[in-house]
């Protein structure tokens, strides 16, 4: 006798497409699905409808690849921020995470991932392109290259720096080191030696 679905098949679908997310399996999605449902007025309704809007309004920037309702995105239509430096980034995310540390004032591209190898993702996978006509503009005089420490994110690096080598810009990096209050016995080996290549001067 086949086994009977505990819910209908509505619930079902909500169970399934919470499972989806990141950090929720299935034991977590059941217990995430049932919690909106218990609380239908106060969260399950008002998500639906700013899922709704979302998935109406929010598109990309044609400029540098941001999410946001409008477009240019909020960051390229300031004309506060600075249009002479340009924080190349891999993913929407670590724009967020730059954003909230409050410590950039200029502007940003967002590659859409890295070089890969072993996935089959090339230069022309990635805003490259789009990177060096921004740069082609004239307006850009330094690009920090805000990739990941990771294997791939350096290899991006490299490409990118490379690949700009022709323009008349500073190309720099994030330093990557010991965090702020970071004890050292508590750091990887590639933390520390990175820590110690790129110290600097008291």
């Amino acid at each position: 006798m086949p086994r009977q679905e505990p819910a209908g098949p509505e619930i079902t679908r909500l169970i399934t497409l919470l499972a989806k997310l990141p950090g929720l399996g299935p034991r977590s999605a059941r217990r995430a699905a049932l919690y909106l449902i218990e609380r239908r007025a106060a969260l399950l309704e008002p998500l639906a409808g700013a899922l709704a809007e979302a998935a109406a309004r929010i598109t990309s920037c044609d400029i540098c690849y941001n999410l946001d309702t409008q477009n240019p995105c909020a960051i390229c239509a300031d004309p506060r921020r600075d249009p002479a430096t340009l924080c190349v980034v891999e993913q929407v995310s670590d724009l967020w995470a730059l954003e909230r540390a409050a410590a950039f004032s200029g502007r940003y591209h967002i590659l859409g991932g890295t070089l890969s190898a072993l996935d089959g993702i090339g230069p022309e996978d990635l805003t490259i392109a789009g990177l060096a006509e921004r740069i082609a503009g004239g307006q850009v005089k330094e690009v920090i290259l805000a990739l990941n420490a990771t294997v791939d994110g350096q290899t991006t690096a490299h490409y990118i720096s490379d690949r700009l080598s022709e323009f008349d810009i500073r190309v720099s990096g994030l330093a990557h080191g010991v965090p702020v209050g970071g004890e050292l016995d508590f750091l990887d080996d590639g933390t520390l030696t990175a820590a110690l290549r790129d110290r600097r001067d008291y």
